[in-house]
């Protein structure tokens, strides 16, 4: 049971669903509202069923992928899986009734609504029923054993062993199907259970060679000062979900969430920030912005482009290897503001009286010119408009033995403005890369779109007051 042919499952089922109640409407309206006899010609020759048909089903289906519907489907609960269909079907329907029914003839309110009703009910009704035979099918694959999620157990002493009896005696079986353990002991009481597939030292060559969804951490005290270390390794991996053992203050101060009834409770961190939802509509004005920046803004790139070549010798931009989206190195392209080989002594960052900056890269800087060619990153994926700023691997190994930290940073993409950017302004060594680090930390606990309006704001404020550097 992969994650890939379920969600084929779901879009099948969706798409159905929605064909079936769009149909079934019709035949509704025909009969109850129109008063016309049932015929294959008069629900054929109605130019909205066909266009109902034609786009409706395709239309909730883009809409579902939008809102995330289609993301962890061996995860989905069904009664949570209630609630998200009920309210995504009454926004759809009202839709619906403005775009392709409004302009209907119909006698009355009553004959209005009631068709309302009928569509609302129609499509809620066959969109969950299909949702809830695959979501059941799941559940019970799950809980029977027959499919789950391939775990990694991070620890080998009696906290590891404990927690690996409470998943496995749970009366639902949660689905965590272990692959085997990591630990610092080489006499644990798991490897009669699980195999040891080495040390915490281990762990980047067991994600590599292993396609882990969940990895769990229940070590002793002795090894939990590693906890931290290893927690910032994982939580830039992707999808993978990282659960802990918690200790008892943890659930005193609130920090443990359980999400079912019958399965142990654990701190889970999860790798999204944001709903779905707000990731599908921060991309898109990733996407818009940055066509309409490049459209408005050409004749000041040519403009700036053609300064660069005139007044200093070399090519009008620079590429450079920055570190991203989890931890993926990529190419950022700037308008080149330093003379040719300013870094032929090694990787340097600039400031205020830096000599290697020509007279108009300290405009450009200035006016934030430079960055202009990152819309073009903005539109490849590599980068957002609103996102920590990506620094180069130099720059980052010396950043992490003072502050581990930074790693959360590559949960999310990297910007061309940053919340560090507005607050704290560019770095000129690495302490103060530190100092700032603490305003990008701040912006993933409140990662939002309201957020990065505001960044967003800031940021055009800052570029007509010529505070840039």
């Amino acid at each position: 049971m992969t994650e890939k042919k379920e969600k084929i499952k779901y879009i099948i089922s969706d798409f159905v669903g929605a064909l079936l109640a769009w149909t079934l409407f019709f035949i509704f309206r025909k009969v109850a509202v129109d008063k016309v006899p049932l015929t294959p010609s008069s629900l054929l020759d109605d130019p909205h069923f066909w266009t109902g048909i034609g786009i409706l089903p395709l239309a909730w289906c883009l809409l579902y992928a939008f809102l995330g519907t289609y993301r962890n489907v061996r995860r989905k609960a069904r009664l949570k899986e209630l609630q998200t269909t009920f309210w995504t079907s009454l926004a759809g329907v009202i839709v619906i009734f403005f775009a392709l029914l409004l302009d209907d003839n119909i006698t009355g309110y009553r004959s209005y609504y009631s068709s309302f009703l009928v569509l609302f009910l129609l499509h809620f009704s066959l969109t969950y029923l299909g949702r809830l035979i695959l979501t059941t099918r799941n559940a019970r694959q799950i809980h029977s054993r027959k499919a789950g999620f391939a775990t990694l157990m991070v620890g080998g002493g009696d906290k590891a062993l404990q927690t690996y009896r409470d998943l496995d005696r749970q009366a639902v079986y949660s689905g965590n199907i272990f692959l085997g353990f990591v630990s610092q002991r080489t006499d644990s009481a798991l490897s009669s259970i699980m195999p040891r597939l080495g040390t915490l030292c281990d762990i980047d060559n067991i994600l590599a060679t292993n396609q882990l969804e969940e990895v769990i951490i229940a070590v002793d005290d002795t090894d939990a000062p590693l906890v931290k270390e290893l927690i910032l390794q994982l939580v830039c991996r992707g999808d993978l979900i990282v659960k802990i053992v918690p200790e008892l203050n943890d659930i005193l101060y609130g920090s443990v969430k359980a999400d079912s009834i019958f399965h142990s409770p654990l701190i889970t961190i999860t790798p999204r920030l944001m709903e779905q939802w707000q990731y599908s509509v921060k991309r898109l004005a990733d996407i818009v912005i940055s066509l309409l920046a490049l459209i408005i803004l050409s004749p000041l790139f040519l403009i700036t482009a053609l300064i660069v070549r005139l007044t200093s010798p070399g090519p009008v931009f620079y590429a450079q290897e920055r570190i991203g989206f989890h931890g993926k190195p990529f190419m950022m392209h700037k308008f080149r503001s330093m003379y040719v080989d300013a870094e032929r002594q090694g990787p340097a960052l600039s400031s205020d009286d830096d000599p290697r900056i020509t007279p108009f890269g300290r405009i450009m800087r200035k006016y934030r010119l430079d960055e202009i060619p990152q819309f073009y990153n903005v539109l490849r994926g590599t980068m957002s408009l609103v996102g920590p700023r990506p620094e180069r691997q130099h720059f980052i190994d010396q950043i992490v033995r003072i502050a581990p930290e930074y790693r959360m940073l590559h949960r999310v993409k990297p910007g061309i403005t940053s919340w560090g950017q507005v607050k704290y302004g560019y770095a000129e060594n690495v302490d103060q890369m530190v100092q700032r680090l603490r305003y990008d930390l701040l912006y993933l606990e409140n990662m939002s779109l309201t957020t990065d309006i505001k960044i967003l704001l800031y940021t055009v404020l800052i570029i007509l007051q010529g505070r840039g550097k």
